[in-house]
């Protein structure tokens, strides 16, 4: 459009200040024609103009004045002088419709172009957090599946084979329901939240082993909220973070409580730990896929937080919208 309005303008310009444009350059030429057409038809040097004044319409000097009139725009008038008539009289509004509907067309096949080029964009965006989602979900489940816990599950079934054979071959089971659901689960985009928490009650038997009387389970989970979808892993997550940095490093051990329940439209997922928060407290892989996938998942409408509460202990929080969650698509 600027080009148009350019061209328009320049022209204009230029035909103002020199006196000269190419409309006046084609009148020129057709004044050349209309001469020539003249000399071609014998008319030259002969009245034939007068036929205009004396009963035309039976006139074949007024045919071919009006030949050379509509080929080119110019006639002699009853003097003899050469006259200019605009043969398109009466188009100038079609002209300018003419030009406003091309002019709209370009602009409608740029917005086109723009919308599809923006929606390319937004794809290849799209696209592009997805592969990273999925690489940060990866990386979260083999987080969780980290030799320390395996090794120290291991030593710890080990021990019970003799003392306590039952509790062993419980133990195993425990362990192995924990490898599969978590190679099962990576290929889910949410999961119920009954499906996590079974995986994280094998968890944490397998911990108690470990701490004994130090760890202390509390789970108070509203059963309105067993069917609630949720990103794979992400509780454990949570409950792993609360043992290593929580309860291990307190010598009497503490308190996990699990917390799921629905407040004004939103379902709130929690995790305490009996402790403080250190002043120190950087946040790990841990934590950063959580918030990732949450945004990846709900945009701005969840978030996650970690915070010191009454107890003393430390909260780990997640709140998602209820309803949107219910609407993912879920494998059972």
């Amino acid at each position: 459009m600027a080009t148009g309005l350019l061209a328009y303008y320049g022209s204009k310009t230029t035909a103002v200040t020199t006196g000269y444009s190419l409309v006046q350059y084609d009148k020129n030429e057709n004044l050349k024609a209309a001469v020539e057409k003249e000399a071609n038809l014998g008319l030259k040097g002969t009245d034939y103009y007068l036929a205009q004044k004396n009963n035309p319409s039976d006139s074949t000097n007024y045919v071919s004045m009006q030949r050379i009139k509509r080929s080119t725009g110019w006639y002699r008038d009853t003097n003899g002088v050469w006259n200019y008539e605009e043969q398109h009289k009466g188009r100038f509004w079609w002209d300018i419709i003419f030009a406003f509907i091309l002019i709209s067309l370009w602009l409608l096949l740029y917005m086109i172009w723009h919308y599809l080029e923006r929606n390319r964009k937004d794809e290849l965006g799209r696209v592009s957090l997805e592969k990273t989602v999925k690489e940060l979900e990866l990386k979260t489940i083999k987080s969780h599946i980290n030799p320390h816990f395996i090794f120290n599950s291991l030593n710890s079934i080990r021990a019970l084979v003799e003392e306590n054979p039952k509790r062993a071959r419980t133990a195993i089971t425990e362990l192995s329901n924990i490898l599969r659901s978590s190679l099962q689960v990576e290929k889910l985009e949410t999961v119920p939240l009954h499906k996590e928490l079974d995986i994280v009650k094998d968890y944490l038997a397998l911990e108690q082993m470990r701490f004994e009387e130090r760890l202390k389970v509390e789970l108070d989970i509203d059963e309105d909220t067993l069917e609630q979808s949720l990103p794979p892993m992400m509780l454990q997550t949570l409950v792993e973070n609360a043992i290593k940095h929580g309860i291990s490093k307190r010598i009497n051990g503490g308190v996990i409580r699990i917390i799921s329940r629905f407040s004004e439209g939103n379902f709130e997922l929690i995790v305490q730990n009996s402790g403080s928060l250190d002043s120190k407290y950087k946040e790990g892989f841990g934590f950063k896929s959580t918030r990732d996938r949450l945004r990846f998942l709900f945009n701005d409408h969840a978030y996650f937080k970690v915070e010191q509460v009454e107890g003393p202990s430390v909260q780990s929080k997640i709140v998602m919208p209820a309803e949107d969650a219910k609407n993912l698509a879920v494998i059972k």
